[in-house]
């Protein structure tokens, strides 16, 4: 094949794929509604659904509905915290001038993609609620610094290196597995003892497919870029920050030289890390929302100074969190449903994963598991949820197959990570932080989803 024919090969799979992410954007865009409206139309559905699979009655369905509605309140709150309290760390001098310089490195639209999508990615590889935060945060210092690149797919990166959570170091289903605590009981006596990190998030089948996603991921987002002529960029204006005015200390009043005062702010910072340094030395490098939270609300506390600039960074970071406060509880109600069980003991979520036990193989049973994990994520977008929904039925199922245990558990755990792709609820502190829409970033996202899934379900069932 000579020069001119490989060069025409690749400018034609290169419009093929312009055209399928084209149509992937315009899908979305015409078809996904606001974040509420989704979670609304899936409440309608799973309640449909159930009545004829699992024989309840509506109003049985209801109360399963509503007895779940406020079971995620403390975890939506911890939610609320990593946007707003990662956002106010973010927005401190330092953090500003250190994503400054980091976006001023990158030159061009595909550069920049490519940066955000790294970042992102390790980020959600050493903590989900970090990765989450910080790569949009960062999207946003880059669209200041680089012209010309796609404001919406810039965001959409950032998110797609949440991909990679399920399978790093704060990864909730290997580290419940590996705590060893209550695992006979929820896997329905498929697992009696603990099973170590270096069977799940080390092993060979989850590294390959880390590896391949590290490598090949930020090249996808790339070549998405819309051409010249149908980017779309946000206003600079939108993004500059009015710099607060000077302080005139001989006119406060004794209560606002204290609002004001460095020393308030010291001292909590230096209790915050007392506690912050003693935890890591006795607990090793052992990352929950809890620790993160109270890392990034004590680090903004010292990063900004005075408590008075502490709290107008807090007061613009919470106009965010509308979105979590309003969908989590009405989440919540799904699963109750999904989880909800009829006089014959099935539950909807137990029928979802039952039917794919019911078409698998030794080889296949991986992707099946992958698969319908991937599904009932989509009512179930909780990696703790899912797990509780899932290991009773497809733990045993995987051991009497001979699938390895550790397997399984990473195929649930990576089909619950891999749909989030076009599940607006984890998308929500992102887009909060972007001032986009669902609808702007999940084109792309959809196009992540499809890559992704073929990826991650070959690797599961040869590896």
């Amino acid at each position: 094949m000579n020069k001119t024919t490989v060069k025409e090969t690749i400018i034609i799979k290169k419009s093929i794929f312009e055209k399928f992410t084209n149509l992937c954007v315009i899908l979305i865009q015409k078809y996904l509604p606001d974040p509420f409206i989704f979670c609304a139309i899936l409440t309608f559905v799973v309640f449909l659904i159930a009545i004829p699979v699992t024989k309840q009655s509506p109003m049985s369905i209801i109360n399963s509905w509503t007895n779940g509605f406020w079971s995620l309140l403390s975890f939506a709150m911890q939610m609320a915290l990593v946007l707003v309290t990662g956002h106010t760390m973010a927005s401190s001098p330092f953090f500003k001038r250190t994503l400054s310089f980091m976006a001023s490195k990158l030159k061009n639209p595909a550069q920049a993609i490519i940066g955000v999508t790294i970042i992102s990615t390790l980020a959600s590889f050493i903590n989900w609620g970090f990765g989450l935060v910080i790569g949009a945060i960062f999207a946003k210092e880059i669209a200041k610094k680089v012209k010309g690149v796609d404001y919406r797919l810039l965001i959409a990166s950032a998110y797609t290196g949440f991909l990679v959570w399920h399978g790093g170091l704060s990864a909730s289903i290997p580290l419940k597995l590996a705590s060893g605590g209550g695992l006979a009981t929820a896997t329905a006596g498929a697992i009696t003892e603990a099973i170590p990190t270096s069977m799940t998030i080390f092993s060979t089948t989850n590294l390959v497919i880390l590896i391949i996603l590290f490598i090949t991921l930020p090249f996808v987002n790339r070549a998405m870029h819309p051409k010249k002529d149908d980017v779309i960029t946000i206003d600079n204006d939108l993004l500059i920050e009015i710099p607060e005015g000077k302080l005139n200390f001989a006119t406060m009043t004794p209560a606002e030289k204290i609002e004001n005062n460095k020393i308030v702010s010291l001292l909590l910072g230096i209790m915050g890390y007392t506690y912050i340094i003693s935890y890591f030395i006795k607990n090793g490098f052992a990352l929950n929302l809890n620790i993160v939270n109270f890392v990034f609300l004590f680090t903004a506390i010292l990063l900004h100074g005075t408590p008075q600039k502490f709290l107008n960074a807090i007061k613009e970071a919470s106009k965010g969190a509308a979105g979590i406060i309003l969908q989590f509880p009405f989440y919540a109600g799904i699963m109750g449903i999904m989880v909800g069980k009829g006089p014959e003991g099935i539950s909807l979520a137990g029928a979802m994963s039952t039917m794919f036990v019911n078409i698998s193989t030794e080889t296949t049973f991986p992707f099946f598991t992958f698969l319908s994990a991937g599904i009932v994520n989509f009512f179930v977008p909780s990696g703790g949820g899912q797990w509780a929904v899932q290991a009773p039925i497809m733990m045993p199922a995987g051991a009497a197959l001979g699938v390895p245990a550790a397997k399984t558990a990473m195929a649930i755990a990576w089909g619950d990570a891999w749909t989030n792709m076009i599940q607006p609820f984890w998308a929500l502190p992102a887009l909060a932080i972007a001032g986009l829409g669902a609808k702007d970033i999940m084109g792309y996202c959809l196009v992540v989803l499809i890559y992704s899934g073929v990826i991650i379900s070959l690797v599961l069932m040869f590896i």
